[in-house]
């Protein structure tokens, strides 16, 4: 491995939106290569003959590209320098690195001017000193998968964006339907479909309250399919509510009910492009079909999305030593709060690794405990432990739990069985 070293190139590239700015060093950390190339087709190619001819005029046999990972403006240089076939007799080993791991490792020059060239040496140097821990740019197929499993976070977070955004107009039209405890709200789910019939197509509280009880059975059921176990209940607790709301002036009727119903159909458009982007990422997995794959869909509780947003972000378990290390990736770690003899229960997740990942795996983690008792009672072990936050904790929890069994699993090139192989302690 030394003398692999020892006969590497070491690229920093420092990224931007109009330039890519390189420095390139040896083992021994002698500059041997600097320049500067704008960031489109014609600069990645001058960059890639570059590189080369330092390659061939030292006698070097090993390259490593390390890149930041700057928003997507680093993709292109990325997946141009590892797919190039003028360059794969020499390993390319091509990485796109956290900004937050440069910037720590950058403190250890002390009083350095902040410039791109110095910034694409930080790069360099922090790759020739052996400090990358991620795994390499996996190419366009991955890629792909990757995109698609994002754009479906992208698209769920916009949704809660804009169920929070309409709690205000729900709130102002029928005060008592959002903020009633559990047990005496008419509906399970606030955005669902009966809930939205009665905020869009009743214009007005004293158009429920005044309305006879079977009617009011009759809406109900029709809207929710015959689902509800006791419709007569269900229409008892939306009068009441109704009677109970804070009444509006007639003017503000219509806008409120335009703004509810135009919120409805922001959400079903979404709900719609998921299942879109749901049938794409089926379709792109089973064109990787990887063993991995098979791993993580024999976990009852794993489909295909949530198996495949999970690998998107991991690409290949061997990139990871331990549970632990993949924890740390995902930002399923908390920091210890400790001075003295005393030790905080009270902790924070650190939520500084990888969201899109941590994403998933909790996504997973919550299906999961519904699907695996041994899941379930560790959930709910860890939901009784706590007063406040109980969910989110217990949760978050049962998603590290969920980590080792996927290393084990991924590591061991097993698929799960209940009697826990593959689960690593």
């Amino acid at each position: 491995m030394k003398n692999n070293q020892m006969s590497t190139l070491f690229v920093g590239i420092d990224v931007s939106s109009k330039a890519n700015v390189l420095c390139a060093l040896d083992f021994q950390g002698n500059k041997l290569l600097n320049l500067t190339a704008l960031n489109n087709q014609p600069g990645a190619e001058s960059i890639l003959d570059s590189i080369l001819n330092c390659l061939i005029s030292n006698s070097l046999k090993y390259v490593v590209i390390a890149l930041e990972s700057t928003s997507f403006y680093s993709t292109h240089i990325a997946n141009f320098l590892s797919s190039s076939e003028e360059i794969l007799f020499f390993n390319p080993l091509v990485y796109c690195l956290n900004p937050k791991s440069i910037a720590n490792y950058r403190k250890s020059f002390i009083d350095m001017d902040k410039t791109d060239p110095l910034d694409a040496f930080v790069i360099a140097d922090f790759a020739r000193c052996g400090r990358i821990t991620s795994e390499p740019w996996r190419g366009a197929q991955f890629l792909a998968l990757q995109r698609l499993s994002r754009h479906r976070l992208h698209l769920v977070e916009c949704i809660t964006r804009e169920k929070t955004y309409m709690v205000s107009n729900i709130y102002l039209k029928f005060s008592e339907l959002a903020v009633l405890d559990k047990n005496n709200q008419p509906f399970s789910n606030t955005y669902g479909v009966t809930s939205a019939a009665v905020l869009t197509e009743f214009l007005s509280l004293d158009d429920i309250t005044y309305s006879s009880i079977e009617e009011l059975v009759a809406f109900v059921s029709a809207k929710g399919r015959n689902r509800f176990s006791n419709p007569y209940e269900t229409a008892k607790l939306l009068q009441k509510a109704a009677r109970d709301s804070y009444r509006l002036d007639k003017v503000l009727y219509e806008p409120l009910n335009t703004s509810i119903a135009s919120s409805f159909n922001v959400i079903k458009a979404f709900d719609d492009e998921i299942k879109t982007i749901d049938k794409a990422i089926v379709k792109t997995i089973k064109g990787i079909n990887t063993t991995e794959y098979q791993s993580l869909v024999s976990i009852p509780g794993i489909g295909p999305v949530l198996a495949s947003g999970i690998l998107a972000e991991i690409g290949t378990i061997a990139s990871f030593d331990s549970h632990d290390a993949l924890a740390k990736y995902a930002g399923l770690t908390w920091r210890v709060n400790q001075s003295g003899n005393y030790s905080s229960d009270n902790t924070r997740m650190t939520k500084t690794g990888n969201k899109y990942l941590r994403y998933y795996i909790i996504e997973a983690a919550n299906s999961v405990k519904n699907n695996i008792p041994e899941y379930k009672k560790f959930y709910l072990k860890k939901y009784g432990e706590v007063t406040t936050h109980c969910h989110k904790r217990a949760l978050a929890l049962t998603s590290r739990k969920l980590v080792r069994l996927i290393f084990g699993l991924l590591t061991k090139n097993q698929i799960y069985s209940s009697d826990k192989v593959g689960e690593t302690q």
